[in-house]
């Protein structure tokens, strides 16, 4: 008997919030191009909250410059009810602005104009990190602990990608195995490698194909 054929992926879906038509649709096509399925179009942050918990996409592109409620307020909705990773759209590149938009839930954003090369690895970022937040949140109960292990991971990562030179997928898988390895949480694991650098703890991985310091 023929095996069955596995089903195919379906395409991740996306929510778009930019009041600007023009950039919505061509943000739109692109996204289409990709192989995303853009299941909602907003010109408000409002709107875009709506849509969001109305379809639960698979991510959410918000403008930072909007309507009725801009998309730093809208990403703020958005990421506090877990509805979905947020990637900020902005035309300003100010420290400031990026680190309200992250301050605020955003995973990623991208720096108007862009391209469509430079839109998959955002969507790419803002995945990823928002599956860390979520394993990190399932390790971690309070509020306070949670923001703690989440600063305490990100510096670390920071860490692991300068020294060992690691994507930073590859930096928190690093720091998932080792606490895996030792049985230590996560943050503990962190807070080693931002306290002693990476591979001072027995049993660490010395890089991200889990291999294992031979000392």
């Amino acid at each position: 008997m023929t095996p069955a054929a596995p089903a195919p992926t379906s395409p991740r879906t996306v929510v778009i919030a930019e009041d600007e038509t023009l950039i919505r649709m061509d943000l739109a096509e692109m996204l289409t191009e990709e192989g995303y399925d853009v299941v909602g179009l907003a010109g408000d942050g409002a709107k875009a909250i709506e849509l969001a918990t109305e379809l639960r996409p698979d991510l959410v592109i918000l403008d930072v410059k909007m309507p009725v409620l801009d998309g730093i307020a809208a990403a703020e909705a958005i990421a506090g009810k877990r509805i979905a990773p947020v990637v900020i759209l902005t035309a300003f590149s100010q420290r400031e602005l990026v680190e309200r938009a992250r301050d605020a839930g955003a995973m990623a954003y991208l720096v108007k104009p862009f391209t469509q090369s430079d839109l998959v690895p955002a969507i790419e970022m803002a995945l990823s990190r928002y599956a860390e937040l979520a394993q990190l949140e399932a390790e971690v109960s309070g509020l306070q602990d949670r923001l703690e292990t989440r600063k305490a991971v990100d510096r670390a990562k920071g860490i692991l990608q300068e020294q060992l030179k690691l994507s930073e997928p590859d930096a928190f898988r690093w720091i998932q195995k080792t606490a895996m390895d030792l049985r230590l949480s996560m943050r503990q694991v962190a807070e080693g490698v931002v306290t002693h650098g990476p591979g001072t703890a027995p049993g660490a991985p010395s890089s991200a194909t889990g291999t294992t310091d031979p000392s």
